[in-house]
């Protein structure tokens, strides 16, 4: 017998997202390990075609925008599990295809799932959590995220160098996998009300400017490291599925024992300091990718990159800290647009630029970093929604 107790203390809106966290990389994650060595082998791209592809991938997050519109429909937990059934079909069918037409296809479906699900999961993240706990809250997400990635390139190292598994098969598990996570998450928890009731209209206000800037420069820095970091490993150093998968293994693993500290670090220092070092640490980190030329360091630039990029959880309580409640939903949908505005031509244009020196491209992400430094100096040591950057004193209350 069911003890309902036991149902009713876990029917909780953190424990929904801690598992729709853990689903989401179930597929991604094997999308990722897979992807770079199935462009090589399978499909023979060059950097350009590997751009085309990421740019591709990219388009739904310039469109994600479009999230408020359908939220007129369907309300935001409904859209997140409907989204991670897409990530997970998408997913699982990209080991049918060879070509570059049929990959960027698959790739589309995959993408609209994954940003639409990462743009509601955000905004439902920043409601149902007060501004004391977000830090920490957010930081056990990307815990929740690490351990179901190690999951996934567990099963993607033993399927396919201990199994001898066909990657194509590979696609189809983890892809699966999230179908059955989100299908489980529909049917054990009720639909949790809103705190605040959302605006469904578009959102772009003036006074958000400096998250929208910190926003745009995190998606131009992110798709270089995303796209370009992975794809060095295997043109240059050579590494084969199993090599990759195991850099991600270990990457994850101190992502999962990390991001919680790394959340209270952030609740401790505030968010300007936090991300004052992690663009300090992006900038050491992508001048050495330029100039590097042995195959462990860059392993180990990896890891401290994807650790730093934990960091920007300061960014979301920065902006839960100055903005409206009512306009968390409709600003999720617009901040990952201004994310992904670059991140459509990044990828293709960075990879004409792959051909001509490598090192270019990782010295533009210094120099992204090194803009995003500025700005993170502009945010306030306490930001409330009176007071949101350095230029914007707050406001005093006048002595009765």
């Amino acid at each position: 017998m069911i003890n309902t107790r036991f149902l009713d203390n876990w029917r909780r809106p953190e424990v929904l997202l801690l598992l729709m966290s853990v689903a989401m990389p179930l597929a991604f994650s094997t999308w990722m390990a897979l992807i770079n060595n199935w462009a090589v082998e399978r499909a023979a791209f060059t950097g350009v075609e590997m751009g085309i592809l990421q740019s591709v991938r990219e388009i739904p997050g310039f469109l994600a925008f479009g999230v408020v519109f359908v939220l007129l429909l369907v309300r935001e937990q409904t859209l997140a599990l409907l989204m991670l059934i897409l990530l997970g079909v998408g997913v699982a069918f990209t080991g049918a295809f060879t070509g570059l037409v049929g990959l960027c296809i698959v790739t589309l479906l995959m993408s609209i799932g994954f940003h639409f699900f990462e743009t509601v999961r955000q905004s439902l993240a920043l409601q149902w959590t007060s501004i004391a706990e977000a830090p920490l809250v957010l930081g056990r997400m990307i815990a929740a995220g690490s351990f179901a990635s190690l999951a996934a390139y567990a099963m993607v190292y033993l399927s396919v160098e201990a199994g001898g598994l066909d990657m194509s098969w590979v696609y189809v598990i983890g892809g699966s996998a999230t179908v059955a996570v989100a299908a489980m998450a529909w049917l054990l928890f009720p639909r949790f009300p809103a705190r605040v009731e959302q605006r469904t209209t578009l959102v772009v206000r003036r006074r958000y400017w400096l998250y929208y800037a910190l926003t745009f420069l995190s998606g131009v820095r992110r798709q270089i490291f995303v796209v370009f970091a992975g794809f060095l490993m295997v043109e240059r150093f050579g590494f084969d599925v199993g090599a990759i998968t195991l850099m991600f293994l270990a990457n994850h693993v101190l992502t999962m024992i990390l991001a919680p500290h790394i959340g209270r670090l952030v609740g401790r220092w505030g968010e300007r300091r936090a991300l004052t070092v992690e663009y300090i640490g992006l900038i050491v980190v992508f001048v050495a990718y330029a100039f590097n030329e042995h195959p462990w360091v860059a392993v180990g630039l990896y890891i401290v990159d994807h650790l730093f990029f934990a960091m920007a959880l300061a960014m979301k309580t920065y902006f839960q800290k100055i903005a409206d409640p009512a306009d968390i939903a409709s600003t999720a949908g617009v901040s990952f647009t201004i994310n992904h505005i670059a991140a459509v031509v990044i990828p293709a244009a960075f990879g004409l630029m792959w051909i001509v020196s490598p090192a270019w491209v990782f010295l533009a992400g210094a120099a992204m970093a090194a803009g995003s430094l500025v700005l993170a100096r502009l945010v306030p040591p306490v930001p409330t929604p009176d007071h949101v950057s350095v230029f914007a004193a707050p406001r005093t209350v006048p002595a009765e």
